[in-house]
């Protein structure tokens, strides 16, 4: 039997080689507006020729005061979509799918600007104080996302990710730690929610494909969520048309976490039992044979690999040889070499790929 790993899975109508992803990381290297540039053709594609399925880029900004850090890459304004485009085309290119994660930073702005959060409560003692939105900011944080969403099917993404974690803005508005707001959008679940709901309504209204939301299963503090409030909030996701919860977690308070090898699956887990629903699982996701556990065990739907994958590009083929699995090669890293190449017909290199194996 061959490792579930590398067997097609299909999403809302789309097809993925393998359930491994990249997941989305910060590079901070595109310009001071948000566009990206070269180092993301390069550093993307390589991770679509080095075999994932699917290449998740960096949370790009829907609204220019919502970047994690400077150099973020930027999807709040029409100029992106050509830099994006360029992006996804190289990623398809070589066989993988690419995904577009839209976020807001909200208190965690990373750049000097003023910074806007559920209510004025800062990260840390020493951090800014952020200014408590009113209604019609959050109704322009919602629209926003809607036109994140627009852009990122104008640029070919075949998924868009709903950034909710990691205490970014929509995670604010979810924890009631960080969301002591006494209107619509706080105090309960159903209203510390809302704002979740309305921008997966927007994004929706723009977006037909596969969408995936990532979470913050825990707070990992006193008073904080906890991934059993997920199995509500995961509930009306699902009929709100989510194809994949994205389990990930922490962010909202400065705490020291306990990390250890697949830490986090225990929620991609629970939600996928309970809910039935696809979920991703992510955290020191090292070897090939760990992210075969999670699949074979029924614990998640895709494994997404981050640090890893930075320092192997290849990682879909380290996992590979880690399983004894078979995975198509590129046809230019094979025994036949540049001189075969010269001699066949001028195919893209994802369909050759296709017919080599090693």
């Amino acid at each position: 039997m061959s490792a579930l790993l590398f067997q097609p899975i299909t999403i809302n109508g789309v097809e993925f080689r393998n359930r491994i992803a990249m997941s989305p990381m910060c590079m901070h290297s595109a310009s001071d507006d948000g566009e990206t540039n070269d180092f993301h053709v390069i550093h993307y594609g390589a991770r679509a020729l080095g075999g994932a399925g699917l290449v998740m880029l960096e949370t790009a900004a829907v609204l220019p005061n919502g970047p994690i850090g400077p150099g973020d890459i930027g999807i709040w304004d029409d100029r992106h979509i050509k830099g994006l485009s360029r992006v996804t085309s190289a990623i398809q290119r070589f066989g993988a799918k690419a995904g577009a994660q839209i976020g807001h930073a909200g208190r965690q702005l990373g750049i000097d600007l003023p910074s806007i959060a559920p209510s004025a409560i800062p990260f840390t003692a020493e951090s800014r104080v952020p200014q408590a939105m009113s209604v019609e900011q959050i109704k322009e944080v919602i629209a926003a996302f809607g036109e994140g969403a627009r852009r990122a099917r104008e640029a070919g993404f075949d998924v868009i990710e709903i950034h909710c974690a990691h205490g970014y803005l929509l995670n604010q508005f979810l924890s009631p730690l960080a969301n002591t707001r006494t209107d619509e959008y706080g105090g309960s679940q159903e209203n510390r929610y809302r704002i979740v709901s309305e921008a997966i309504d927007a994004v929706r209204r723009e977006w037909n494909g596969p969408l995936f939301l990532r979470i913050s299963s825990t707070d990992y503090a006193e008073g904080g969520n906890r991934p059993e409030d997920f199995l509500l909030w995961g509930k009306w996701m699902k009929e709100q048309g989510v194809d994949l919860i994205d389990c990930s977690s922490g962010g909202i308070a400065m705490v020291q976490v306990n990390t250890y090898p697949n830490y986090q699956v225990p929620a991609a887990e629970l939600l996928r039992r309970e809910l039935d629903i696809k979920t991703g699982a992510v955290g020191l996701i090292e070897t090939g044979r760990q992210a075969e556990e999670i699949l074979q065990n029924g614990r998640a739907d895709m494994v997404l690999v981050g640090r890893e994958m930075l320092k192997d590009p290849f990682w879909a083929r380290t996992a590979a040889d880690d399983l004894n699995a078979v995975m198509p090669v590129p046809p230019q890293y094979t025994r036949y070499g540049s001189g075969w190449q010269r001699s066949q017909p001028r195919l893209p290199a994802a369909e050759l790929a296709s017919t080599v194996e090693r």
